[in-house]
């Protein structure tokens, strides 16, 4: 029996991996593509995805916590604990204790954080605007809808 050599694997776009591929493994493979586009977007700044995911949702939701953080950014407790940490060595994010419940930490930006979120949106935007470039106006605003409405829908089985 013999082994496949690389070459008999298809290129993103083509047989299963194109248009007649499984609708699940298409949107998978859409976002290992977009994540890989903004690791390299970002790397100049010494930025990670999820480390711009963080701040993201920190400059969002000032006083989140770094559970709610967790949910937010579709990543572990114990990531976002790393994360939390190097950003906030850098100076780029401040914990502060909850008013009523001490234990719990809220996460808020810094100027420097600030202005770093700002200098990576500018790298991400270029990256959004290459994806919305494929498809028109119109069939962008329908692609959102329905990616929300696959997030709410199936979002609601986990529940």
């Amino acid at each position: 029996m013999g082994r496949k050599t690389e070459s008999a694997i298809p290129r993103p776009g083509e047989g299963k991996r194109g248009p007649e591929g499984h609708l699940g493994y298409l949107v998978r493979q859409a976002n290992v593509a977009v994540r890989a586009a903004m690791e390299k977007a970002l790397a100049d700044l010494e930025v990670t995805a999820p480390q711009f995911a963080v701040l993201t949702m920190i400059a969002a939701y000032p006083g989140v916590s770094g559970a709610d953080l967790a949910r937010l950014t579709f990543l572990t407790p114990q990531t976002i604990n790393v994360i939390v940490r190097n950003l906030e060595k850098a100076g780029a994010i401040e914990k502060s204790a909850h008013a009523v419940h001490g234990r719990i930490l809220q996460l808020a930006m810094t100027a420097s954080g600030r202005a770093l979120l700002k200098r990576c949106r500018m790298r991400v935007h270029a990256v959004e605007d290459r994806i919305a470039a494929l498809v028109g106006r119109d069939d962008e605003r329908l692609i959102r809808r329905w990616l929300s409405a696959v997030a709410e829908t199936l979002g609601k089985e986990r529940a």
